[in-house]
């Protein structure tokens, strides 16, 4: 892990689907960065990543929401437009049968047409025709009634769905506004300091997560080894072969990803699809104590729910980690845990054989 935070110096101006442009002299704070020590320093760039990333989850929960809302405004158009032509339909039906009746004088009571007729039988005949045509009229009278009823309601639901989507870009783009603010104060602690300050935070941030690897390993929380469900395995599968991709916040593959935007992905592709967003996977996926973590399970992180990373086993993880960097494995501890879901919800036996 070392060096990472001096790559990110040359790296960190490239964020999703916005290029961060480089500040010139001039827009470049004084830098105060030579009067605090690199503890500090490290402390203050690890809490503007966590606000990216947690911008980001927001972001990402706007732009599933508004997918959804743009897929059921669709669906209430087609479904409003098949109404609308029923009801075209149903008006000339009605308009043919009001024609039928008045041609057959329906206002002549049967008894009158049975005492002007020259053949009762004939009379018979042509009250039955009328009082069929009198109940069709009914029926599609009737149906021309709950149609209308019908188009009025869809009519709302899709003005309203209309609406929805519009206040959800809205939120989009003041959403994006957010990430893309964070992540230029990202930007602008970088560019302020020393490689040599960055090579010493790189070591810092090395120490830190060995300690606490370390910690949770001796611990004896993740001494049983398990084995993957089939579907767990497709999804470990899927994303070890995004390897070496960049992180892009926002993204969800192919070419890039941010950390949910992998998860999802990959267990999407294993056939047991899940929330988009991390902290949607932490509220929504069963709940699983760090002892049972299997290859597969989600282990999420900060008390926000703000990243997700997939365990591999032998307490590493792959993760998409954020901005200027590339989807890797680390150790299980490079983050404060917060707990573990498992996607695919079913329990398996410890594995028996030794490692």
């Amino acid at each position: 892990m070392s060096g990472r935070l001096l790559r990110l110096a040359c790296t960190a101006a490239v964020a999703a689907g916005t290029v961060l442009a480089p500040l010139p002299a001039a827009a470049v704070p004084e830098p105060d960065a030579g009067e605090r020590p690199v503890s500090q320093l490290l402390t203050d760039l690890q809490k503007l990543y966590r606000e990216a990333e947690q911008a980001t989850e927001t972001y990402n929960a706007t732009e599933e929401k508004l997918r959804k809302q743009h897929a059921e405004a669709d669906r209430l158009d087609r479904e409003l437009a098949r109404t609308r032509l029923s009801l075209h339909d149903s008006r000339r039906a009605a308009g043919r049968l009001a024609r039928q009746q008045y041609q057959n004088s329906t206002d002549i009571s049967p008894y009158v047409r049975l005492l002007l007729a020259r053949n009762p039988q004939q009379a018979l005949d042509e009250g039955h025709v009328i009082g069929q045509v009198s109940r069709e009229r009914a029926e599609t009278l009737g149906r021309l009634t709950g149609t209308e009823k019908k188009a009025d309601g869809l009519a709302r639901k899709a003005r309203k769905a209309l609406d929805d989507r519009l206040s959800l870009a809205v939120r989009q783009k003041k959403d994006r506004d957010d990430v893309q603010r964070r992540l230029k104060d990202v930007q602008e602690l970088l560019v302020s300091l020393s490689p040599e300050q960055l090579a010493e935070m790189a070591e810092l941030e090395e120490k830190d997560v060995d300690k606490a690897q370390r910690k949770l390993m001796t611990s004896g929380a993740l001494s049983d080894e398990r084995e993957p469900s089939r579907e767990g395995d497709r999804a470990v599968r899927y994303a070890v072969q995004q390897i070496g991709k960049p992180y892009e916040w926002g993204a969800e593959g192919p070419k890039t990803y941010d950390c949910s935007g992998l998860t999802s992905q990959a267990w999407g592709h294993a056939g047991a699809p899940i929330p988009r967003t991390s902290q949607e996977q932490w509220a929504q996926l069963p709940r699983i104590p760090l002892t049972e973590l299997r290859p597969g399970d989600l282990v999420i992180y900060f008390p926000e729910a703000t990243h997700v990373a997939m365990y591999l086993g032998e307490g590493l993880m792959i993760q998409a980690p954020r901005t200027g960097e590339k989807i890797k494995v680390s150790p299980v501890a490079s983050f404060p845990i917060l707990g573990a879901v498992r996607p695919d919800g079913v329990q398996a036996a410890p594995v028996t054989e030794a490692r």
